[in-house]
């Protein structure tokens, strides 16, 4: 029985450290049920990063698996949601749910239940993982900023949302390793920029051409709700090529400048692969990168003032080269685009990507 502790504001109860504890805890079998979700969702949803997770030391996968799963159920909600304001409860939910993770109380949801086991890992062993709860957070405003679907006004306005997205995916997942590195996240920055690119370009013959029914993850479908086609395609490269929405609405890659315009921004994400490509030579070479980066400075982006030497070089980019087979997947795209003469409507699926992302692990190089 607890007796009472004499305070300077009177009586008060001891805490009881059962009764009080904010941490809930997670079974071993919750964590491997959350483990088989987010690997079948990657498996069903995300071909690309289900093959190169099963490329990745099996200590890392959990992490990857998480995150990847997150990044996959905002990605596909504003196709789940029947209007903005579901959209941004959902958005909600997302961020409640990673704020009550990083606090020891994760919900009983597969990919935060996973998560936090990331989580725990990382700070037994001596990380800090506020610096991914950071780039989450960003994450999920930058998707719900981004939930109607509005055609970036610029090539810049393109480069900055891929940036905040698939680059600070990456980002999140250099810190689960845990590497803070400059000349890594500068390599994360243009492979992520690439990819957010290439994405936008992968989904015009599916955002183009009227909403079809959607499939939850549960299985079930989704009554269409009468989605209208939209097309992300910069504005002023569409300006620049004399592309018109509506154009591409009827006729499809036959409008008048949709290749044109698609080739513009394809360049784009390409130019960024060989910026990588040329710091990852000069790096290894013991080289200056190149060039500067441009989010030096920027919050979680603080390095300390001495320069890194060779020998922390080459280990950080030993230690974080999975986190730059992302780029794997996007070049690959992008060959294939220019194969199809850059008409993404007829681009199909490469059988050679599982043996590219193999040659890249072996080789080292992206």
């Amino acid at each position: 029985m607890y007796r009472a502790r004499i305070a300077h504001r009177g009586l008060r109860w001891p805490r009881d450290p059962l009764r009080f504890s904010r941490r809930c805890y997670v079974t071993d079998t919750e964590v491997e049920k959350a483990r088989q979700y987010c690997v079948a969702q990657l498996r069903e949803s995300d071909h690309d990063s289900y093959l190169i997770r099963n490329l990745l030391l099996k200590p890392k996968q959990d992490a990857y698996d998480a995150l990847r799963a997150f990044n996959l159920e905002l990605v596909r909600l504003p196709e789940l949601v029947s209007n903005p304001i579901i959209g941004k409860l959902r958005m909600q939910f997302w961020r409640d749910a990673i704020i009550d993770t990083f606090a020891g109380k994760p919900p009983k949801e597969p990919i935060m239940i996973l998560l936090s086991k990331v989580i725990s890992k990382l700070t037994e062993s001596g990380g800090t993982p506020n610096s991914i709860k950071f780039w989450l957070l960003r994450l999920i405003n930058t998707r719900e900023q981004n939930m109607d679907n509005r055609p970036f006004a610029s090539i810049a306005a393109l480069e900055e949302y891929a940036e905040n997205t698939y680059s600070t995916l990456m980002y999140s997942n250099l810190a689960t390793l845990p590497v803070q590195s400059m000349h890594m996240d500068h390599l994360a920055s243009h492979i992520g920029k690439a990819c957010g690119i290439v994405a936008v370009l992968r989904g015009i013959p599916f955002l183009a051409a009227p909403s079809q029914p959607v499939r939850c993850p549960n299985g079930t479908s989704v009554v269409d709700r009468g989605r209208n086609p939209v097309l992300l395609l910069p504005l002023d490269v569409m300006a620049e090529t004399g592309l018109k929405e509506e154009d591409v609405y009827r006729q499809g890659p036959r409008a008048n400048g949709f290749q044109d315009a698609v080739f513009k921004v394809a360049t784009r994400a390409n130019d960024h692969l060989i910026t990588a490509r040329e710091m990852l030579k000069n790096l290894r070479a013991g080289q200056s990168p190149g060039h500067e980066y441009e989010h030096h400075g920027e919050e979680q982006h603080e390095y300390p003032l001495t320069a890194p030497g060779d020998y922390d070089t080459k280990r950080d980019l030993r230690r974080g080269f999975s986190v730059l087979l992302e780029g794997i997947p996007a070049s690959d795209y992008l060959t294939r685009l220019e194969a199809r003469n850059f008409d993404p409507f007829t681009v199909k699926s490469s059988w050679k990507l599982p043996w590219q992302l193999w040659k890249a692990v072996k080789s080292q190089q992206i």
